[in-house]
């Protein structure tokens, strides 16, 4: 039992399931990638891009969050993150994206139709704002989805109780500009695709201990909202 969801067990079974029978491979067809599974083993892209901000931020982010969705929620993952820009073919194969960043983020015109192929046929990112990314990329994403909004997610949506409870939304991990936490999703065809956190920061509590020198709660909030989100994002 997990936060007090009896979920463990099919939990894993619906994922493995998914990751083995077809996840990918489902809109990697469409979208012209090959699906790999990597020994059924889910695998953690993160998102390399120009402009000037750092996508390279907190590099043992993903291996940690990995070695937790395995602890705690039986997800096989490899702990290696897949870095890929938005032209690579191995964008394909990842059936989740991860950004952060403190700056600017420009998308090339081949990068913008990539990931609106991407996320439109089945592929799900989640963007945390670092502090200091929000304005571009808001902008970067409104030419991928120039008719589409970002609307702030009920804090009764399934990403929020999935596994573990945050009935008051995305945990306040830095205090930034002192603002409340918010997180923010983009829809298509009545799917979530993009979930983007902002004055929240979730990914720094993924970093190592002395990163950030955050003590163990604010780590362990930010690891069972990340366990949340890539468990949503795997059979939402």
């Amino acid at each position: 039992m997990i936060g007090g969801f009896p979920a463990v067990t099919s939990l894993q079974r619906c994922v493995t399931g998914l990751l083995l029978c077809g996840l990918a491979s489902g809109w990697t067809h469409s979208a012209g990638g090959a699906a790999e599974s990597e020994n059924g083993r889910l695998t953690i892209a993160r998102m390399k891009y120009d402009g000037g901000g750092d996508w390279y931020n907190d590099p043992e982010a993903i291996p940690n969050l990995a070695r937790e969705l395995q602890l705690r929620a039986g997800i096989e993952t490899n702990l290696d993150q897949r870095v890929v820009t938005l032209t690579d073919d191995q964008l394909f194969s990842s059936p989740v994206l991860f950004m952060t960043g403190h700056g600017e983020v420009k998308w090339t015109g081949p990068e913008i139709r990539n990931l609106r192929k991407y996320l439109t046929h089945g592929g799900f990112l989640y963007a945390d704002d670092d502090y200091g990314m929000d304005r571009a990329f808001r902008r970067e994403m409104k030419k991928v989805f120039p008719d589409q909004e970002f609307v702030e997610l009920p804090f009764t949506h399934p990403i929020y109780h999935i596994i573990y409870d945050f009935p008051a939304g995305p945990p306040k991990h830095h205090e930034h500009d002192g603002k409340p936490p918010q997180g923010f999703g983009l829809f298509h065809d009545g799917r979530l695709v993009v979930y983007y956190t902002y004055e929240s920061n979730v990914s720094d509590g993924w970093a190592d201990e002395k990163t950030h020198n955050d003590p163990p709660a604010k780590r362990e909030t930010a690891f069972r909202m990340g366990i949340n989100i890539i468990a949503y994002a795997l059979y939402r």
